[in-house]
């Protein structure tokens, strides 16, 4: 008997170790070694190149995470193309151009594109005091209905805070579908003017598949703005699931997808899981903000052992904000294809 608890126990160890270790064997693994035997951030020269220029430039800290995550997502899907090429599959191309895509997309949000972005985008809640009340949202129909719904006096003051959230992330939403738009829209002027080795039906198939990703976008575009509009009119309801608007989002999307009910049921599970994972990484990002103000203010004051202290502590948790920001990210990559893969099945059948 002794021995069957041991193995039991043993199993259940491992599984969860497993488990555990889903989203973050890439994070915890040895930094990689560039040509010079230099240890490097990433395994992909290009994506060295991005990193080593956003450390010259006037990122914010949670701006600067954000893009690490970014980098460390389009790593790990490049990767992952390049066993698929080997295997022989994407033979038509698709898979590299969106990662071509997306990759424009990463230098396109972060100012790297060489072309002067005129579209703000700073979501950080910390700095919501610098802007004008009437245009808080860089958009005039969410200007709109942000006002009225402000001084309907329908909200208290948390559910005004999370409908703010819920706002904010319209807006980027609005602002990543400008980037995407832009960037397919430069793609097309290149493919225009240069004599590509993809000719034909096979061209064509990338620049379909690439404006039906922009259509899908603005789909959800339209639903997100109708289901801000029933909010502020109504307001939350009573047996609301999640607080989260990715998370909201992400179910909305899955009660869309023609699912069985078992299969909602443990969606909406690992929502649950997933909705704590955006919160924790919401929170470290407001405490590296905070550790960075307080970092400057020590700087001012030109202690050097507070000065090395304080920067030890901010190193840990700006490495730590990276770390949950790409788990995260990865988690909420697999949500979406899940969902969009047993929406497709449920259709086929």
């Amino acid at each position: 008997p002794f021995s069957g608890i041991f193995l039991v126990c043993l199993f259940s160890v491992r599984v969860l170790g497993a488990l555990a270790g889903k989203y973050s064997r890439e994070v915890n693994e040895a930094k990689p070694a560039g040509k010079d035997g230099q240890t490097v951030e990433f395994r992909i020269a290009k994506l060295n190149q991005v990193w080593e220029k956003a450390q010259r430039m006037q990122l914010s800290p949670v701006r600067h995470a954000e893009l690490h995550s970014d980098l460390k997502i389009q790593e790990k899907d490049e990767l992952q193309w390049k066993k698929m090429k080997v295997e022989g599959l994407d033979e038509n191309g698709e898979k590299e151009a969106q990662l071509r895509r997306n990759f424009n997309v990463i230098l396109a949000k972060y100012g790297m594109d060489g072309k002067r972005d005129t579209r703000p985008l700073e979501s950080n809640y910390l700095k919501d005091h610098d802007t004008k009340e009437e245009d808080m949202f860089a958009d005039p129909r969410l200007n709109k209905l942000w006002n009225k719904a402000e001084s309907s006096g329908k909200f208290s003051s948390e559910e005004l805070m999370n409908l703010k959230r819920e706002f904010q992330h319209h807006k980027d939403k609005i602002h990543e579908y400008n980037i995407l738009m832009d960037t397919v829209s430069r793609t097309e002027e290149i493919h225009k003017n240069v004599i590509s080795p993809l000719e034909g039906d096979a061209k064509e198939h990338v620049l379909h598949q690439k404006h039906t990703e922009l259509k899908q976008k603005m789909r959800d575009l339209n639903q997100g703005f109708e289901r801000l509009r029933k909010l502020s009119h109504e307001g939350f309801s009573e047996d609301s699931e999640f607080r989260e608007p990715r998370v909201i989002e992400l179910w909305e999307a899955a009660k869309r997808a023609n699912l069985s009910e078992d299969e909602l049921d443990s969606l909406k599970e690992e929502l649950h899981h997933f909705e704590t994972k955006v919160e924790k990484h919401s929170h470290y990002q407001e405490q590296l903000e905070l550790s960075h103000q307080k970092l400057r203010h020590v700087e001012a004051l030109g202690d050097k052992e507070h000065i090395k202290r304080n920067q030890e502590k901010y190193n840990t948790l700006a490495e730590k904000t990276r770390e949950i920001g790409y788990k995260m990210k990865k988690h909420m990559q697999d949500l979406n294809n899940k969902i969009s893969r047993q929406g497709l099945e449920h259709n086929e059948l």
